[in-house]
């Protein structure tokens, strides 16, 4: 859900002070975390070059600041055995996928489908290929991107139809991909959280229950009520006004937000479940939506791995140029999928 420029700068139009502390605090479990000084540095660069806050962006606009932002923060692509562009047939039309192989055929690899962030409005294929190859590289496992129909043009749930397209289109024709139809895991960073959580829940009822899911800063609740919001709502590059701007977007009639197709926190039952790992932010809006969910996964029985990067901002899982942890978000990643694929 995050967008470069979801802060304004000092004196532009429309300017707003959402400039953190020059050594921010924030009370976490009974201590002061900070903000991490790679995060801050982030930050305090995007005020220098005067980026604009996404929600005074159009779309359009939105998205090739997007675009821009991933030569900055993100590495030059690593090198893996196969990257191949496929199509799966969707509600919309034909739905865009990239396939990320750590091996080549005829090897048989577990499976992540991943689901780009960007608030359902922002990124594509090329704005989330390193990221990844990243997490093929790191967990040993296939990696599925999908190209999913993006908001305003497509509104709530057509992101949602074509998640679960493509996750029931790969299944279809994993034998002639080199897919363990049966080690299927599901993933996907903030907007791209919530499609994940919200595919685990489809397939569980469809009765084709995946193996794992991996919920990144995900967006749990439309409703934007937890006390996080409040807290680090503004000066942290995702801000309160920058949410409302994709949510309106995404969904905006305020009467479906309690649809637990786009807050997965509200369904009636997270019974049965994949295992799942939550990873939050400390200085992210959406923390305490990951941690609720994590709580309620862990409530209806699931099993659940919760890590929160307590100096972390929201989007630092796609930084890895330039904040350290993100790789050592991405290893974990790995490593817990690695676990859960194991077979």
């Amino acid at each position: 859900m995050i967008a470069p420029g979801d802060r304004a700068a000092p004196g532009g139009p429309g300017a707003r002070d959402y400039t953190a502390p020059a050594c921010p605090l924030r009370r976490a479990a009974g201590a002061f975390a900070m903000l991490d000084p790679q995060a801050r540095a982030i930050i305090d660069a995007m005020i220098e070059r005067r980026v604009p806050p996404v929600h005074m962006l159009t779309p359009s606009e939105a998205r090739q600041m997007a675009r821009e932002r991933g030569a900055y923060v993100l590495p030059e692509p690593p090198a893996l055995a196969e990257v191949r562009e496929l199509t799966a047939p969707g509600p919309g039309g034909a739905i865009a996928l990239r396939l990320y192989r750590p091996l080549p055929m005829p090897a048989v690899l577990p499976l992540l489908v991943y689901l780009h962030g960007g608030g359902w409005t922002l990124g594509d294929l090329d704005t989330y290929d390193v990221p990844c190859r990243q997490l093929a590289l790191a967990s040993g496992c296939a990696v599925l991107s999908v190209d999913y129909r993006l908001a305003p043009e497509h509104r709530f749930p057509a992101a949602v139809d074509d998640a679960v397209a493509a996750t029931r289109w790969v299944r279809t024709q994993a034998g002639a991909l080199g897919i363990d139809a049966q080690r299927i895991a599901v993933g996907g960073d903030s907007a791209g959280g919530n499609l994940a959580a919200v595919v685990a829940i489809v397939e569980r009822d469809a009765g084709t229950p995946l193996a794992f899911q991996l919920l990144v800063y995900p967006a749990t609740d439309m409703r934007a009520l937890a006390p996080s919001h409040r807290t680090n709502g503004q000066g942290y590059l995702l801000t309160a006004e920058g949410i409302a701007y994709f949510r309106d977007h995404y969904v905006p009639d305020a009467r479906q937000w309690g649809d637990w197709r786009a807050s997965p926190l509200l369904a009636p039952s997270l019974a049965r479940l994949p295992p799942a790992l939550v990873v939050t932010a400390g200085f992210d809006p959406l923390r305490d939506e990951g941690l609720q969910y994590a709580d309620a996964l862990s409530g209806a029985g699931c099993r659940v791995q919760y890590v929160c990067f307590e100096r972390q901002i929201h989007g630092f899982f796609t930084m890895s140029r330039l904040i350290d942890e993100a790789q050592s978000a991405i290893a974990l990643a790995g490593a817990a999928l690695r676990r859960a694929l194991s077979g």
